[in-house]
């Protein structure tokens, strides 16, 4: 007999509960529970929501397409109170992985930079803003540590009539962009993701935050200066890219979408050659935006 289909039977002959054709395992935290397929014993996440904010809190996953960086929702069981939605099971989250190796190499940062950035400009183009990206909301979908996807989209902001505007929100301290410090009431969404993105970035090639302070009122005092330093074990190209990324005023940043075209990528044999070779200077040239410097 098969490792799924013995799983399946154990699952069937035990007296845990079952929601359709799924058997809950395990309780994980909030609404979030360990569960498995009776049919194939193949393990699933369960997100369990009140009937009345089911639609509500699920919006953005009805609005955005299928990614491959993108959890997926598999399954959803309606009852008579709860809503029961299925997700891909997943392998512990890209800020835990980080903590045990410190950082990583940078072809290996590429790879995955690549995949994260991927999924946003995705939720870009479709409409959805994130409003609090952080290393922590990317999970790992394979045992071997190689493909990561975008954990939920049920915080994330769908944006009315294509207006980039939406009301200041401070995430985790670490990632909070210049603006959203200065901004009295909105801000410009997309922009203030692409500088999470360049904290991660930064994050998982050094080993730390761009922004370090001992207290709260110190380190947002530094991410409203932007002055931050780049180790000289960095590529010049990877240098280029941060700083491309982490510029104070929002409108001189690359878009998600510009991201995933910068030589860095193919420089790490990612994205294939992009054509000719260039120098450091002419690359950082080339990816900055009119007006930056």
């Amino acid at each position: 007999m098969g490792h799924a289909k013995f799983a399946a039977e154990t699952f069937r002959n035990t007296k845990l509960p079952c929601m359709g054709k799924y058997v809950i395992l395990d309780f994980l935290g909030s609404n979030i529970f360990r569960a498995a397929n009776l049919d194939t014993g193949k393990e699933v996440i369960c997100k369990v929501f009140h009937i009345t904010r089911y639609w509500e809190s699920l919006a953005a996953y009805f609005q955005v397409p299928a990614h491959t960086n993108l959890n997926q929702i598999i399954d959803t069981v309606i009852g008579d109170t709860m809503a029961y939605v299925f997700f891909e099971y997943s392998y512990g989250d890209l800020h835990s992985c980080l903590r045990s190796l410190r950082k990583f190499r940078e072809d290996e940062a590429a790879r995955l930079f690549h995949q994260i950035v991927s999924a946003v400009a995705h939720c870009h183009d479709n409409g959805v803003i994130m409003r609090d990206l952080k290393l922590k909301r990317f999970v790992f979908k394979d045992k071997d540590r190689s493909y990561l996807k975008l954990d939920t989209l049920e915080d994330a902001y769908l944006m009315e009539q294509g207006v980039d505007s939406l009301p200041r929100k401070h995430g985790c301290p670490a990632y909070i962009s210049p603006e959203v410090l200065e901004a009295e009431s909105r801000s410009s969404g997309k922009a203030s993701d692409v500088w999470c993105l360049g904290v991660m970035l930064y994050t998982i090639l050094v080993g730390h935050y761009p922004f370090n302070a001992i207290d709260l009122s110190s380190l947002l005092q530094k991410i409203k200066r932007c002055k931050f330093s780049l180790p000289d074990i960095l590529s010049p190209k990877a240098k280029c890219l941060i700083h491309n990324i982490l510029r104070p005023d929002p409108v001189e940043r690359l878009t998600a979408r510009e991201i995933l075209d910068h030589p860095w990528f193919s420089s790490n044999n990612w994205t294939g050659n992009m054509g000719g070779d260039i120098s450091d200077k002419e690359c950082c040239d080339q990816m900055a935006k009119p007006g930056s410097s």
